[in-house]
């Protein structure tokens, strides 16, 4: 592997929050790191989800893919699990313990079991995946297990860092290994793969530790029930959760099935200990007082079809808001959707509940490092290279100007979005070609078959509606028999507006009038000046349709 040139290719997480993916390469040997999905942004309607376009993987036939390795089970890590191991079955999986169990909950429900083996190592473990030696570390974050990798090449070191920060007071004990990310140093690093999602934010992230007194006030105060959302993932947060309602007297219900799923597995690996007395059925809650019941639900991220949105709109089958309801948002809001958690919050006030959130309480902090954890990153590993990684375009900059207040050369440090390659060789690192590293929608049962001009449609139906005309004509004159039908659906109310439906009606007649002969292209004509008259009438440009039925 010596003479071999290496290539690191990410398919996501540069240039934006979510769906990390990136492709270490090694002549026609590879390991992935990451499987990630991203929410999806207000103007991508219907869009369930998006996952990494790794296309290069599928065409690269050539490639022996050896296994996919998993710094942690946040989605926007493991997210696109199934879909790969769908794509690429027996490709063999390495992951800690709890993101190993998340991962098996993935894959079962998606009947993908069986498609794939799930290697287990614990943080501190070095795995060999068929060429490649790669070496992890325990990190800190907001979720059990997490680690990043040194990988070990013949040009030197290469530190991943995963989402990381540098927690002193961690919930779980467990700190980041400052001794593991010096050993790299002391044998040579050659690039450093930073996190970048706080790039912008000065000082230190709080420590998890912090969330305790949050909980304990808020358990503390309340009189009636508490809910409390958080990610499914997070069961660090469920924990912290627990121990309070335990604190307090309080029995727990678990409401969403992934929240449910992802518990019972937790609990089933010894990884979230709580009593099995202190649970109890979701249909059971109202033989409790008020005042002696917790409720674990999902839809932080203000997801509609998720538990807290489903309450917030009153349309969940189990549960609805009482007044005196106190109900915790703990959990960060994913860039993109800060309008849907918003209207989520208002409504669940209007419903009677007192409705608490960051900043209005610590009841959540990040789990990613800021500024001077990063220089701190960076003077443990004294990196001959960086590339930012983690992070929208801004942040991804923000990291490369700290990198050069830290002492990396500017000349070695390389910004740059999704799919393109950076190969390194004896002569060093340099930004080679581009492959494709864009957007796979999940829509539904569908993953890829909508693209651009679909989103670009729905963007149009939801801002301006559309219209539908349908007229008869005679087939020997060609001209316009009766009035023609016209639908409008999220355009114009046609009861209340009559002024306008006239001059639609003239103007198709006018069209009919003037294409008579012109059969094939009669259709196109009149969507054309339907448009142009719905624009002229009140500035609009819904999707006009027209079906001419000859007689």
């Amino acid at each position: 592997m010596a003479k071999v040139k290496l290539r690191i290719i990410p398919l996501g997480g540069l240039g934006e929050v979510g769906k990390n993916m990136t492709v270490f390469e090694m002549g026609n040997d590879a390991i992935i790191i990451d499987t990630g999905i991203m929410f999806p942004a207000n103007d991508m309607f219907g869009v369930d989800y998006i996952i990494p376009d790794f296309r290069y993987l599928t065409e690269r036939k050539d490639l022996k893919i050896h296994g996919i390795l998993y710094t942690h089970g946040h989605e926007d890590h493991v997210g696109a699990t199934e879909h790969v191991v769908e794509t690429f079955p027996g490709i063999p999986i390495y992951a800690t313990p709890l993101t190993a169990g998340l991962i098996g909950v993935k894959l079962k429900e998606a009947h993908l079991e069986k498609a794939t083996k799930i290697n287990v190592f614990q943080a501190g473990d070095t795995i060999k995946v068929g060429p490649f030696v790669v070496e992890s570390y325990h990190v800190c974050h907001s979720i059990p297990d997490c680690v990043g990798f040194g990988i070990v090449t013949p040009y030197g070191i290469i530190v991943h860092s995963g989402d990381y920060k540098f927690d002193n007071t961690p919930v779980d004990g467990k700190r980041t290994d400052y001794a593991k990310l010096a050993e790299f140093s002391q044998r040579g690093v050659l690039l450093l793969m930073g996190d970048s999602t706080n790039a912008d934010q000065p000082g230190w992230t709080l420590s998890e530790s912090v969330i305790d007194d949050a909980f304990d006030s808020v358990f503390r105060n309340a009189k009636g029930r508490i809910m409390v959302a958080t990610f499914a993932s997070l069961i660090s947060r469920v924990h912290q959760v627990a121990k309070a309602a335990e604190r307090y007297g309080r029995k727990i219900a678990v409401a969403g099935h992934s929240m449910a799923a992802n518990v019972k597995m937790a609990r089933e690996l010894g990884i979230l200990k709580i009593p099995d007395e202190m649970f109890i059925d979701l249909n059971r809650i109202g033989q409790y007082p008020s005042s002696k019941v917790c409720i674990l639900v999902t839809g932080a991220q203000g997801e509609p079809s998720a538990v807290l949105g489903r309450l917030a709109t009153g349309r969940h089958r189990q549960l609805d808001v009482q007044e005196g309801d106190t109900i915790v948002l703990s959990s960060h809001t994913i860039p993109g959707n800060e309008e849907s958690v918003s209207r989520t919050i208002n409504r669940l006030f209007q419903r009677g509940a007192d409705v608490i959130y960051d900043p209005l309480a610590k009841v959540h902090v990040s789990g990613h490092a800021r500024r001077e954890e990063m220089r701190l990153l960076m003077s443990l590993t004294n990196p001959k290279y960086f590339l930012p990684i983690h992070g929208e375009l801004k942040m991804l900059k923000a990291h490369a100007k700290l990198a050069m207040e830290s002492g990396i050369p500017a000349e070695n440090i390389f910004v740059f979005e999704n799919g393109y390659v950076l190969e390194i060789d004896r002569n060093g690192v340099r930004v080679g070609e581009r492959v494709p590293g864009g957007y796979v929608f999940v829509d539904g049962g569908g993953v890829g078959d909508i693209g651009k001009t679909i989103i670009h449609d729905r963007e149009i139906l939801a801002r301006d509606g559309v219209m539908m005309v349908v007229v008869n004509v005679d087939r020997k004159t060609g001209k316009m028999v009766g009035e023609p039908e016209i639908i409008s659906r999220g355009f114009a109310y046609l009861r209340d507006g009559q002024d306008l439906m006239e001059t639609v009606k003239s103007a198709i007649s006018e069209v009919l009038t003037t294409t008579q002969g012109q059969n094939g292209r009669r259709r196109e004509k009149l969507q054309e000046s339907l448009g142009r008259v719905l624009y002229n009438e009140t500035r609009r440009r819904p999707m006009v349709f027209s079906v001419i039925n000859e007689r």
